[in-house]
């Protein structure tokens, strides 16, 4: 008989970063699990496709013509064949034994759809403030899942069922990159699937020191629209009232004020609102977030983005 091939693989998100991208696989391939590791390259003009074959002939690499932000995501689970998939970017890894841990919870968790796992944060490994975010999430736990529930977490430290990833549609093609996490965790919570924080899952996340461009606007963007896409009209016309009257005087209000406009027809379209019990647990989520003093509040990351929880029928989430 065959032996079982691996319960989790592992899928990379890059663009134009060959050398950070060599040191994550590098973690990666060394790792005791062994896990299949799929690259989807996002377009990259620098010699990020050449460096894998070279050094890393053992993962696959999927090339895009252009830049598919989180999409590339979905295109690398389509892709690859194991049951679990862990997704890293080209600046984070796992500790040795996560990806098993994660699948033992996967395997005794039927409903676990996501798991957010523990991120340690540079070469000191500080805990990333996310971690204490998920831990007081105020969903609580249920019986059936492994920890506390959320509804957000940082995709690069997310293991994730692929049937209920697929089923959920992956990452939205509207955000396409800033926060995407969050509308993931509403839909897979919508469908009844668990988000849970586990903290004996740990990721490794070494963020540039010198990051590309600031990206809150677009993270702003991507807030408000996620708001018009599953969230109640009279809140999504409040925050977006409230948007417009800071964009007078902010320019980044502004930018990102321009960008919900004009994806404000396609977010129409396409809006799906979250059954009552996703939306009270996104409401207590909103709570937790409006409570916590302005000094706890988690800081802004390389990327602009902050890390947020929201919850579902059984999962909170971060929009990192």
């Amino acid at each position: 008989m065959n032996a079982p091939g691996p319960a989790v693989g592992v899928v990379v998100a890059t663009r134009d970063r060959a050398e950070r991208l060599a040191t994550t696989l590098e973690h990666l391939t060394a790792l005791p699990e062994r896990p299949p590791v799929v690259v989807v390259d996002n377009g990259s003009t620098d010699h990020t496709r050449a460096m894998v074959a070279e050094r890393f002939p053992q993962v696959r690499v999927l090339g895009q013509p252009v830049n598919r932000g989180a999409l590339a995501r979905n295109d690398g689970v389509r892709a690859i064949g194991t049951p679990y998939v862990a997704f890293s970017d080209d600046d984070s890894w796992w500790a040795p034994g996560s990806l098993s841990t994660a699948a033992d919870l996967l395997n005794a968790h039927p409903r676990l759809g996501l798991l957010a796992a523990q991120v340690r944060v540079g070469p000191a490994e500080r805990p990333d403030p996310l971690n204490a975010t998920l831990t007081a999430s105020p969903i609580g736990r249920a019986g059936d899942l492994p920890g506390p529930e959320v509804l957000g977490f940082l995709a690069c430290a997310a293991v994730v069922r692929r049937g209920a990833f697929l089923e959920a549609g992956g990452f939205h093609p509207l955000i396409f990159f800033g926060g995407e996490e969050t509308l993931l965790a509403y839909d897979l919570a919508a469908m009844g699937w668990g988000v849970s924080y586990c903290p004996e899952v740990v990721a490794h996340h070494h963020p540039d020191p010198a990051p590309r461009g600031d990206r809150t606007a677009v993270v702003r963007r991507n807030d408000l629209l996620g708001c018009w896409l599953r969230r109640p009209l009279p809140l999504a016309v409040r925050r977006t009232a409230a948007l417009l009257a800071e964009a007078g005087r902010d320019p980044e209000a502004r930018a990102a004020l321009r960008g919900v406009l004009a994806r404000l027809p396609t977010a129409l379209w396409q809006r799906r609102p979250l059954p009552p019990w996703v939306e009270e647990a996104a409401r207590r989520v909103d709570g937790q977030r409006a409570d916590e003093p302005a000094g706890r509040r988690p800081a802004r990351t390389r990327h602009g983005r902050r890390h947020e929880q929201r919850r579902g029928k059984g999962a909170v989430a971060h929009g990192r």
